[in-house]
């Protein structure tokens, strides 16, 4: 006896009234009918309705879904193929977007509210969004980082951007002084150690000697960190972990 049209619309999750327009524009039309003259699908018209809703699911539009349904070169093989290598595109689309809004919940929990293209023009190939589950999972329940995330909230391109240019310029100068022999206990380079710490004060948290020294350590402690600051010349890691308990101590 086949399934009546409202059993269809049950097992497919559609709407009779889909049901209907699909037989009256011949997309699908019922194999037989009861002796009242109700639709009724045989397993064959349950396959192609199948086919129907896979090809609308991917959005292709009933005019197209007819052809690729009617072609008549194409057998249930090949619409098997055809079915398998538009779910693998689909499947790599829609990892891309899952990633792309990660990285956006990333950012916005982070408070680095940049579009995609204003990141890489302040921060280039790196990801300043690297570490923060990292982060947050450390440090997420102290003031720090809830002060932190409220100044970063606010900051725009322009503000980012001049972080990083004073970073550069601090590096720079803290090699130049390396190069020029200055001791990690010297008036040089406990200068720079201050910079540092006032760097951080000033558009992060409040950074007390304690917590600076604290830092210190990390940057040696922490192979990422000594990585960073090592890029810029190698040791610096170490000697600026020094300069800053040297500073500390002078300043304490």
């Amino acid at each position: 006896m086949g399934y009546s049209v409202g059993q269809v619309a049950g097992f497919a999750g559609v709407t009779v009234r889909t049901l209907h327009h699909y037989d009256e524009i011949g997309l699908l039309s019922p194999g037989g009918r009861s002796s009242a003259g109700h639709r009724r699908y045989d397993d064959a018209d349950m396959d192609r309705l199948q086919r129907i809703l896979f090809y609308r699911e991917l959005g292709f539009p009933l005019d197209e879904v007819a052809v690729l349904l009617d072609d008549p070169q194409s057998d249930p093989q090949e619409h098997l193929r055809r079915q398998h290598a538009l779910l693998t595109h689909r499947i790599a689309r829609l990892q891309q977007m899952a990633k792309a809004v990660e990285h956006a919940m990333e950012a916005k929990k982070m408070g680095i509210n940049l579009t995609p293209e204003e990141k890489f023009e302040v921060f280039g190939d790196q990801d300043p969004e690297q570490y923060a589950q990292e982060v947050e999972e450390r440090w997420g329940d102290t003031e720090s980082y809830a002060e932190s995330q409220r100044r970063a909230a606010s900051y725009t391109k322009e503000d980012w951007q001049r972080i990083q240019d004073e970073s550069a310029d601090w590096g720079r100068r803290y090699v130049a002084a390396m190069e020029a022999g200055e001791p990690a206990d010297g008036e040089r380079a406990t200068e720079l150690a201050e910079e540092h710490r006032l760097h951080i004060h000033k558009w992060f948290y409040d950074c007390s000697y304690e917590m600076h020294t604290c830092l210190g350590e990390m940057y040696v402690a922490d192979e990422r960190f000594t990585a960073f600051y090592d890029a810029m010349k190698p040791g610096l890691a170490e000697h600026l972990r020094d300069a800053i308990l040297a500073n500390g101590v002078r300043r304490a």
